[in-house]
């Protein structure tokens, strides 16, 4: 996991994924905190810090990763509310926060931690409050990237409504995202398999910046995305963005 983190940090500011997923994202936490003074944000598993970085524009952020590199990195963004801890027992106060959010964390859980660490989500937002989840989708897009990122499942929009409902939440927006780039997923996740999966310290290699002009062209076509998401939703992608509530 350090491994991870540690080539996540040094590509993410440029490599065209992280910049689309913070596109996708930021309407959605800008929609749910709409009308709330001053909320509190907390950031599941927030990894290098990042994406508390992008949280810290709407509110009072803090975050929790179950490793300690995680938060040395989240440091060097200049975050300081952070903690070493577990999703499946966060040392949080119930109804402590406005909003949760959890990119790419769940699909990394057993099913067990899925379901406590849904439970300690609920118990620690608001009633009201909002929960965001961005998690892998469709198990045809495993590749090398599965093996590095210890990934356990790829979700279908079925069973991510279906997981979050029988938690507590109310499912108020799920969409696949990623949808201008899933030819080109697809392509390379099936060619890695016929060619047969790296073990998990080769498949870090795959994490690295594409040339730049390319790299324009794929954060160009994730920006266009982000901007029709603002209305529709996709229907296929390598992604699931969902939207869900504590009523």
């Amino acid at each position: 996991m350090d491994r991870l983190l540690e080539a996540t940090y040094r590509v993410e500011q440029q490599h065209f994924w992280w910049k689309g997923l913070r596109g996708f994202a930021r309407p959605l936490v800008a929609d749910a905190l709409s009308g709330r003074p001053d909320p509190r944000i907390l950031d599941c598993g927030c990894g290098t810090g990042a994406n508390l970085v992008m949280l810290g524009e709407f509110g009072r952020a803090s975050g929790f990763d179950v490793t300690f590199r995680g938060l040395e990195l989240a440091h060097e963004y200049g975050q300081r509310r952070v903690a070493q801890a577990s999703i499946t027992a966060m040392p949080f106060g119930h109804d402590a926060f406005d909003l949760v959010t959890a990119f790419d964390v769940l699909y990394s859980l057993t099913e067990e931690q899925e379901t406590a660490g849904l439970a300690e989500i609920l118990r620690v937002l608001k009633p009201g409050g909002t929960l965001i989840v961005n998690v892998a989708a469709l198990r045809i897009l495993r590749g090398n990237h599965s093996l590095f990122g210890a990934e356990v499942r790829r979700s279908t929009r079925r069973r991510l409504r279906r997981l979050l409902s029988k938690a507590g939440f109310r499912v108020t927006r799920l969409t696949y995202s990623n949808a201008l780039l899933f030819p080109l997923m697809l392509t390379v996740r099936i060619g890695q398999r016929m060619m047969g999966l790296a073990t998990p310290e080769e498949a870090g290699t795959d994490v690295v910046i594409p040339p730049a002009p390319l790299n324009g062209l794929l954060t160009l076509l994730l920006r266009i995305e982000a901007r029709a998401l603002r209305v529709v939703d996709m229907p296929i992608g390598s992604s699931l963005l969902c939207v869900a509530r504590k009523d």
